[in-house]
Order: structure tokens, then sequence, then C-alpha cells
């Protein structure tokens, strides 16, 4: 598994959202204004949200986006996988004795990656917003 930057960002814009949009829609401009980040950047990672159900848009005065689903129910995983392709490719599996030590660190790699997956998958959106994991 990879975290990219699309990914650190989309989870900080999350616990933005998760923070500020209790009850109201927040302006992706103040999200964009309060973690420093170009709003069309921001724009383009929170269509990706929405397109996996991660967040929601209120139109009009007063419009702006909430959280899809309860800060609960929203792992880390969910959050950097829908932004980033790039972090749920498929490696391949080397297998036998004549292994390169290429393909056996690799496999090294692989594995810490895989480690990696599972503790997202375990943290939600609400624990790093209680500073739970």
């Amino acid at each position: 598994m990879r975290i990219s930057t699309k990914g650190r960002h989309a989870v900080m814009a999350m616990v933005d959202l998760a923070r500020q949009g209790n009850e109201k829609p927040v302006p992706l401009a103040e999200v964009a204004q309060r973690q420093k980040i170009s709003l069309s950047y921001l724009e383009q990672l929170v269509a990706k949200l929405k397109k996996h159900g991660l967040v929601k848009s209120m139109r009009g005065p007063g419009g702006g986006y909430l959280l899809g689903q309860p800060a609960e129910a929203i792992s880390v995983y969910q959050i950097v996988s829908a932004v980033d392709v790039a972090s749920q490719r498929e490696h391949p599996v080397f297998e036998g004795d004549n292994l390169t030590a290429r393909q056996m660190t690799d496999q090294l790699w692989l594995k810490m990656g895989g480690e990696i997956e599972k503790f997202l998958k375990s943290v939600s959106l609400a624990d790093v917003l209680h500073r739970n994991s």
C-alpha cells in the first residue's frame, strides 16, 4: 500500500469536514484556507470522495459538504483508496526457491504494505478525531 500526497490531503480534508460540519455544510473554500491547500485541488479530491459516498454536497446559500456517513463508519483506508488508485494496485506473488534479491525484498515491502493497509482499515475517521489511532 502506498499513501500519496493525495491520500494525505484527503484524510486531512475529511478530518476538517468532520470537525467543522457537525450540523451544517462546510464550504470547500473554508477547508482549503484552513488547510492551506489549493481550492481546485481540493475540489478534485472531494469529487472522488463524493463518488465513493464518503461526502455529500448541499447546494444553495449555506451550502457546502458534509460527511456522507458517520465518522465511525469511515475508515482511513476508504479515504485514501477513494482518491488514489495507485494505493489499490495488484501485486505479484513470488514463489519458489530461486528468487532474486529484488523479488525477496519486493516481498518484504509488499508485506509491509499489507500491514499498513490492515492498520488503515482498522482506524476510523472518528478515531483520528478523538486521537485514538
